[in-house]
């Protein structure tokens, strides 16, 4: 786009990334699109160039959302994994990397839902497709259908309530827990080699 252009009107994506941090900051209520053009400082009329109106913007929200945050969820259920350690630790990288799982996101689209029936029923398709996806991962290593459901379950569950409530953990004690996890999630424990490739994308050195 022009920059000229863009000065004057905005380019879809800042009213879009406006959108994003109004959401996170304030809740749905607080995307409206004279707020958003204050915080812009464009000329209202200037939203209507990028989005048919608020519902197109906050359709568009949602598709960031599921783009990101279950999109990259099944991209890392669907990374090489020599063995389920393995794949249960590429997809513990979505809860420590928000550039893959956005957690505030996912916090601010769970209490949309609290005020919307449509909503909640998109969060509980995206959970069943969460959960099937890792409950697939679990029988490509060998689990039964049965077993990999409440495994998968478990892990899925855990790991949202760890995003829902944040507990006051400091990053070294949640690392230091994290082959517990594991072994509890998946009734095998990760080897070494294992643990220190996931420790050094998390840019974590485990002095123990």
């Amino acid at each position: 786009m022009d920059q000229t252009v863009e000065t004057v009107r905005g380019s879809a994506d800042m009213w879009l990334d406006c959108a994003y941090e109004s959401l996170l900051e304030g809740g749905v209520d607080s995307v409206r699109v004279l707020a958003l053009a204050k915080k812009l400082n464009l000329a209202r009329t200037s939203f209507y160039w990028f989005f048919r109106d608020r519902e197109e913007l906050l359709d568009a929200l949602i598709a960031r959302w599921e783009e990101k945050n279950t999109g990259n969820w099944i991209s890392r259920n669907d990374a090489y994994a020599d063995s389920i350690c393995e794949a249960m630790l590429n997809v513990f990288d979505c809860w420590f990397d928000d550039a893959l799982f956005d957690t505030r996101f996912e916090a601010a689209i769970r209490n949309w839902a609290q005020q919307s029936p449509d909503i909640t029923r998109l969060i509980q398709t995206d959970d069943a497709r969460r959960i099937e996806v890792l409950t697939a991962t679990f029988v490509r290593f060998g689990y039964e259908p049965a077993v990999a459901d409440v495994r998968a379950r478990t892990t899925y569950l855990t790991q949202v309530g760890y995003a829902a409530t944040r507990p006051n953990e400091e990053f070294a004690t949640r690392m230091k827990r994290i082959p517990e996890f594991v072994e509890v999630f998946t009734g095998v424990r990760p080897q070494d080699h294992e643990m220190q490739r996931f420790y050094a994308r998390r840019q974590y050195v485990n002095e123990t």
